[in-house]
């Protein structure tokens, strides 16, 4: 058992000072309460808040952090991205996995959506940092069908593997500009089958909308829905060049967006995730980091800021807020994943963080949220507890500098054979 003392927990807006008691992985008490634990806290100058979601990644492409700068989305994938990600194998992609939940972990987030390669090598890098992740098995079959069958062959082989570890599951089909119809719809049956989530980026550009409607003749949320493809199980990154008739039918159909603002400015893609139509519908809105080669960072406290950011410089000052910011990054990605996260609540799940409240950017402290969302640091993370069990205490994860070492060996030799 743990015993967080004298912390400092928001109750109807304001904050107060408490006990915390965890049992097992749950939070079995909040107030006055004492008992003889295993450990015990001192908190006074702490704030307990719930683990960030980080909800949708690339966690391995810390590997190409500042590889492929300044270029617009598709050059940089077509030139850049997928040449260089065709030459990863497992070792590369379980040290550079390792080393972003370690960044995800020192910053607050204590869950993590991740589509990418060699999903084994990921979820042994999950299971031995503490955190907690749905992993994805990724493919695209560039409307090829003999590679459509070869790749999803390697999917269920690979979705068969994550069995062995503590991760939720998904499966991954790119995006519409590099899997087929019949691709996605094969995806979902498998989700449906395997009782899983499906990863998958959604109208990204203004390009990708175009050039599906003039192919298939029709937008793609409604080609989505004729396949069967909008569902609960479906978790759309990006989302940013949707119609408002596009939003509402996914609301109906209980599908979840991901605002990846820093990712989309920095590609440029033009626009804005439209979060008060989204909010209006009742849309499931996320927040996620995408990966380091567009972000750069994997920090969900600068993500939530860059949000909050983006809507106001889009949609104006009162169209979102720090509690939205907020709120998108911890309950409403519990909701989608089916987590018990995301609140300080008895009962729920002790995946919490403890905010340094003596850090400059705390103060002073007239709103705990507004300054998360739009002063604080990773240096303001004192302690992170992932299922009941502390795994960043002061500030640290223990043995960064050996994971650090070895990921730029990894990275030195990966890039030097190029």
């Amino acid at each position: 058992m743990i015993l967080i003392e004298n912390a400092k927990v928001l109750s109807d807006g304001k904050l107060k000072s408490a006990n915390i008691l965890i049992e097992e992985n749950k939070i079995k008490a909040i107030g006055d309460v004492k008992d003889k634990s295993d450990y015990v806290i001192n908190a006074k100058e702490l704030a307990v808040i719930p683990g960030l979601f980080n909800s949708h990644t690339h966690c391995a492409m810390t590997l190409f952090r500042g590889y492929a700068e300044d270029m617009p989305l598709q050059e940089w994938l077509e030139k850049k991205i997928w040449p260089a990600e065709a030459r990863l194998n497992e070792e590369i992609v379980y040290w550079a996995s390792k080393l972003a939940c370690v960044e995800m972990l020192k910053s607050g987030t204590t869950f993590f959506f991740d589509m990418y390669f060699f999903p084994s090598a990921t979820a042994r890098a999950v299971e031995e940092t503490g955190i907690r992740a749905c992993l994805s098995s990724a493919f695209f079959d560039f409307f090829s069908k003999d590679l459509l069958e070869a790749n999803l062959k390697r999917v269920e082989k690979e979705l068969n593997e994550l069995k062995n570890f503590k991760v939720l599951r998904a499966i991954a089909p790119h995006a519409v500009y590099t899997v087929s119809l019949e691709g996605l719809k094969r995806a979902m049956e498998i989700a449906e089958k395997e009782d899983i989530f499906v990863h998958f980026h959604l109208a990204e550009t203004e390009k990708e909308v175009i050039d599906f409607r003039k192919k298939n003749g029709n937008g793609i949320v409604k080609a989505l829905d004729e396949i069967g493809f909008l569902n609960q199980r479906l978790i759309s990154a990006h989302c940013v060049w949707l119609e408002k008739e596009e939003i509402e039918l996914m609301a109906k159909r209980k599908v979840s967006a991901v605002h990846c603002p820093t990712s989309n400015m920095k590609l440029s893609v033009g626009k804005a995730l439209n979060y008060p139509e989204m909010k209006k519908a009742g849309l499931n809105v996320l927040l996620g980091t995408d990966g380091t080669a567009s972000n750069n960072s994997l920090d969900m406290l600068r993500e939530m800021k860059v949000s909050a950011l983006l809507q106001k410089f889009y949609y104006g000052a009162d169209s979102f807020k720090a509690v939205d910011a907020f709120k998108i990054a911890t309950e409403n990605a519990s909701k989608a994943f089916g987590i018990k996260a995301g609140k300080v609540e008895v009962g729920w799940l002790a995946d919490l963080v403890l905010i340094d409240l003596s850090k400059i950017p705390m103060n002073p402290c007239h709103d705990l949220i507004a300054n998360l969302v739009y002063s604080s640091a990773s240096e303001c993370i004192d302690t992170v507890i992932v299922d009941g069990k502390i795994v960043v205490e002061n500030g640290y994860f223990e043995g960064e500098e050996k994971i650090l070492e070895k990921f730029n060996k990894i990275a030195e030799k990966f890039f030097g054979s190029a």
